[in-house]
Parts: C-alpha cells; structure tokens; sequence
C-alpha cells in the first residue's frame, strides 16, 4: 500500500501545481487536477466502447485487428510531427484521426488514438499523463467524429470520395484544435473571460494550423483514395464494424 501512495505522489503533484510548457499535444501537469480528471471521465465511455469494438470486429475476421494495428501505427507516425506554438503552451501537428474515423470509425478512432497519445507521453516527452484524458477527447473523439461525420455528411450530397476524404481531414484536424483551445482556456482562464482566453489561443494556433489542416486534409484524401485503388479489401475487411470504411 504505502508503494502505491508513492507512486501517486509525482502524479498527483503535477496535478496541484500546473505550470505553462511548451510541447507536443497539452503537455505534463498544464491542467488543474479537476480539469484533469474531468476530461479522463470524458475520454473513458469512448476507449472502452472502441475495445467492444475490437473484440467484435475480431470475432468476425482474424485479420481485423492487424488492420486496425496499421491504422493506429499511421495515427502515432502522423501526429509525430510537431510545429511548436509557445503562447498555447503546446503544438501544431497532424492529427490523423480524419482518415482513421473514415476507415475504422470513432469508437476504434478513439482506442488507437489513447494508445497512440499514451505511447507519445511515456517514451517521446509528447504530452503527458495527467493530460492523456484532454488529449485524447480532443484528437480521439471529437477529431474523429468531425471527420467521419463530415465524410459521410459529404458522401450524401454525392461529393467524390476524394472529396468527402479532403473535407473529413481538414474537419479532423480543426476540430481537434478547437477543442483543444477550449480545453486550455477553460482551465486557465482564471478570474479572466474565457471567451478572451479562448479567442487568444486559436488566434495562436492559427497561422500553423490553417495550412496544416489542408494539408492534412490533402493527405487524407489522397492515402484513402490509394488504398481504394489499390487494396479495396482493406477498406472491405474494416467495414465489419459499423461506421467504418465507407
């Protein structure tokens, strides 16, 4: 017990005494501990529903959670790539999550996203712990479920499918910064307005994460498009699991 108490400490100190940092996705100790904790809560319905997700899909196909593996893999790659933003205490990147959502869909969008985020924090200083709930609710499910809804939204309207991948990338990866602006600033907002702090940090994020999501938007449309072309059983193959792979 008294190990465990130990343990608990550095988390529960990074917690109390939130410090502004500069780095990839919301970094260690930025939030308050309620904020914290209150995104984790948020995040937990999402991952857990993805691993239903997993155990079903492979149930009905052996190869169905190497395809979701690679997804993931493509996920971590792609939201490794850091452009610093020093006012929001955190970076511009890709996110991924876009292509991911329209492939697999936002339950395992979610999942691959958690393990992607944990992966980044523990072995590559990108994010951190105590904000894995924040980081995953912005670039997992609310990245996510702007770009598969977006997709199927466009497909609708009978956009080409390069298209609705373009508008679900450029959606994934906005959204995800909207959020995250929004998750900054209400936590540090203090006796300030959280309106004023809010328009400050997507003022911050803007001049990197404008052209970056086009041009994510732009590599979405294209890998799907390929993979279309290409190896259209993959797109098949995830399918099994409602929301994926349109």
């Amino acid at each position: 017990m008294t190990k465990r108490i130990l343990w608990l400490i550095p988390f529960l100190t990074l917690c109390a005494f939130p410090q502004p940092a500069h780095a990839m996705h919301i970094t260690e100790g930025i939030l308050p501990a309620p904020w914290a904790g209150l995104w984790f809560l948020v995040a937990l319905p999402f991952v857990a529903w993805g691993l239903r997700d997993l155990r079903r899909g492979s149930q009905q196909m052996p190869m169905f959670k190497p395809l979701v593996a690679l997804v993931g893999a493509a996920v971590f790659v792609i939201s490794c790539m850091p452009i610093p933003v020093p006012i929001a205490g955190t970076c511009s990147h890709p996110v991924g999550t876009g292509l991911a959502a329209i492939l697999i869909g936002l339950p395992l969008t979610a999942l691959i996203a958690s393990i992607a985020l944990l992966l980044q924090a523990l072995f590559l200083a990108h994010g951190g712990l105590t904000t894995l709930g924040a980081n995953i609710v912005s670039m997992g499910v609310v990245g996510a479920l702007a770009g598969v809804g977006v997709f199927h939204g466009a497909r609708r309207l009978r956009l080409p499918v390069w298209g609705a991948a373009f508008l679900a990338g450029v959606a994934a990866d906005w959204a995800t910064y909207a959020v995250t602006a929004f998750e900054l600033a209400s936590a540090l907002h203090g006796n300030g307005s959280l309106a004023t702090m809010f328009g400050a940090i997507v003022l911050a994020f803007l001049p990197t994460q404008l052209p970056l999501g086009i041009l994510e938007g732009i590599l979405t449309a294209g890998v799907y498009r390929f993979i279309q072309a290409r190896r259209p059983e993959l797109i098949q193959g995830l399918a099994v699991v409602p929301g994926g792979a349109a």
